[in-house]
């Protein structure tokens, strides 16, 4: 699973002038940043006062992923780049208020499989019957809200329009952070399947591998490439060696196919293009679920990435790994001269139309 930092919105609900909701903000903020700190977290604070969302405007369904309108773009895009969520509401009637509602109203996919934490603070309930409301409408949105909820008492925990100190409330505030990011890291698989390439395992989805992949890349070449090792007779196999900021520049410099599964990686293949020439490599498949089309799968998906410009595909592999060079040839990779570095041989593949 990518070791990206997540990234939480602090969100301040209330909107009327002179509302308790920025002074609980900030309390949450000074909270949990010693909390973030630690988890390597960024906590993000959002006004959806300052959003300026009118109601719903929008002619399409927030399903449709169609937004017309610029503040929809906008807050389209701050929602989709956060990992999760943490709301200070207060509570109106026995529910949360409108402009949560209507926030909320505005997006779907851009919502679904991140958490959500509550702060909630008012009088005879603390705001506790703002949360059960807002929980039916986040569920409904796929949104995984925290069984963790910090409730504050206006007439015990405020004075002179600021919240007096309290070790506790300090310290479920910092749980609560901490819900939301064990539940941001578990629900990121969901989140990275609903937009990806479907892979071809059930349940497996594709995607470009970035540098925050580096650590999992790393793994999985120490796990595959030993196997070389033993093969070829040699240890001086550069997998073998790399280290996870070499593992990083590289996944800069190439175009990697990652193949994943329940936040584990389960294979992948590097391209890159020079002029109508491509170089392929670091095909990898985890040594449990070989011989089940994922080698084939990953090769395709290779040689769609080198993109309509490339005309040629070379590899090169172990002189005596007969196993990949098998996959290779079964798949149109004839060998050519002259050979590959020491101890390897050098194979290459013309595109459909391309001629020879």
């Amino acid at each position: 699973m990518s070791t990206k930092p997540l990234r939480v919105l602090a969100l301040t609900c209330a909107t009327r002038p002179g509302a308790l909701g920025p002074a609980v903000s900030r309390w949450l903020l000074d909270a949990v940043t010693p909390q973030a700190a630690a988890l390597d977290v960024e906590v993000v604070p959002v006004a959806l006062g300052d959003l300026d969302l009118p109601f719903l405007d929008e002619e399409e369904s927030p399903s449709s992923g169609v937004h017309r309108h610029d503040h929809t773009r906008r807050w389209s895009a701050t929602v989709d780049a956060a990992d999760g969520f943490i709301a200070v509401t207060p509570e109106y009637n026995h529910g949360m208020p409108a402009t949560l509602k209507n926030a909320l109203d505005y997006l779907a996919v851009e919502w679904a499989w991140k958490p959500i934490g509550f702060v909630s603070y008012g009088h005879t309930s603390a705001g506790t019957r703002a949360v059960e409301h807002a929980k039916q409408v986040v569920t409904a949105l796929r949104m995984v809200p925290t069984g963790t909820t910090v409730a504050v008492r206006i007439g015990d925990a405020v004075r002179d329009g600021r919240l007096r100190p309290d070790a506790d409330r300090d310290a479920a505030g910092a749980t609560l952070l901490d819900e939301v990011v064990r539940l941001a890291h578990a629900l990121r698989p969901m989140r990275e399947r609903d937009r990806a390439t479907p892979g071809p395992l059930p349940g497996s989805y594709a995607r470009r591998l970035t540098g925050d992949d580096a650590p999992e890349v790393t793994v999985l070449q120490r796990c595959c490439w030993t196997e070389e090792a033993l093969v070829n007779g040699t240890l001086a196999i550069p997998p073998l060696h790399e280290s996870v900021p070499e593992v990083g520049q590289w996944l800069a410099d190439w175009h990697t196919t990652g193949l994943w599964r329940d936040g584990r990686l389960l294979g992948m293949v590097r391209t890159r293009t020079d002029g109508t020439d491509c170089h392929l490599g670091r095909l990898a498949v985890v040594p449990d679920l070989r011989g089940r089309g994922v080698g084939r799968w990953l090769l395709r998906a290779a040689e769609v990435a080198a993109g309509p410009g490339c005309r040629r595909i070379e590899l090169f592999t172990g002189a005596r790994s007969r196993r990949n060079i098998a996959l290779y040839q079964s798949v149109g990779y004839r060998p050519v001269s002259p050979a590959g570095p020491d101890g390897t041989v050098r194979l290459a593949k013309h595109l459909p139309g391309t001629g020879r």
